[in-house]
């Protein structure tokens, strides 16, 4: 096998970037490059060229890229991760929420878990929505958690996880919505009921076009991945996605305000939040 060269390592780069909106910075050629020669054992390929004609031409190419994608996505998460920006999130956006669509007889929720990963953020929302809706059966809802990568799909529609995903989970929360499996821990039907995992890349401006009449986009240090001009196109593509006075939710480190002017910004308890207020 055949080194990897800047060159091609800047072709594949970019390949990768025009077909998931990733982008990975020259100096993640290591990164690219051991996940490329993994590929490359698997296939029997000589070359990151051929590889990336295969990537390009071959009738597999849309497997092989999936398979590519799954290798290259980080997938760090834990329950009721952020903890102060999802109390926010309870107590005082859901709660506005609500009641705004008790007053129009409103009786769909939908939630959208963006970058979703093992699962871990969506089911988060499901235990929070059980705690914090005093009649729960009068609402119908969905959550909606997404991923690029399928296998962390999967694992999440699995609904199994380690100690350390759950070593943030209040004690009454544990007891309630998990069960021990082993050594591992168990969602609860109960749990999974709300939440629908789909593959989605968050480029594809076809199928993120579907999502509509949302009313909390949650995509948390995944827009961290993309460039500016995608990120803008994805955070716009949520906008359209939101009802009016829809909240939209990043990681800690994230600023919606950097993107898009697009969105209200307002304080509710000690965060700021981004609201969208028209249309």
């Amino acid at each position: 096998m055949e080194e990897i060269s800047f060159s091609e390592f800047i072709n594949l780069r970019n390949y990768i970037y025009e077909s998931t909106g990733i982008f990975f910075e020259e100096k993640k050629i290591y990164f690219i490059k051991k996940r490329v020669e993994k590929r490359l054992s698997d296939l029997n390929l000589d070359s990151a060229s051929t590889y990336l004609r295969f990537l390009r031409t071959s009738r597999e190419s849309a497997k092989e890229l999936q398979a590519l994608t799954n290798l290259l996505t980080t997938n760090e998460t834990y329950f009721f991760r952020e903890y102060d920006q999802l109390a926010v999130f309870a107590e005082h956006c859901l709660a506005e929420v609500v009641e705004e669509k008790k007053r129009k007889f409103i009786k769909n929720l939908n939630i959208w878990s963006a970058g979703c990963s093992t699962g871990e953020e969506a089911y988060t929302i499901s235990i929070i929505l059980q705690e914090m809706l005093s009649s729960l059966s009068y609402w119908n809802i969905n959550i909606y958690a997404t991923d690029i990568d399928t296998e962390v799909l999967e694992r999440a529609k699995s609904g199994s996880y380690s100690d350390r995903a759950v070593k943030d989970v209040p004690k009454p929360y544990l007891e309630k919505y998990f069960k021990i499996d082993g050594d591992e821990w168990q969602v609860t039907d109960q749990v999974k009921k709300y939440v629908k995992f789909l593959n989605i890349n968050l480029v594809d401006d076809i199928k993120m076009k579907t999502f509509r009449s949302i009313d909390f986009v949650f995509c948390r240090n995944v827009l961290i991945y993309f460039d500016d001009a995608s990120r803008k196109r994805v955070v716009g593509n949520f906008y359209e996605s939101l009802n009016k006075n829809g909240y939209i939710f990043l990681g800690h480190s994230e600023s919606v305000s950097r993107i898009t002017s697009a969105f209200t910004t307002k304080r509710k308890g000690d965060l700021i939040v981004y609201q969208k207020t028209e249309g």
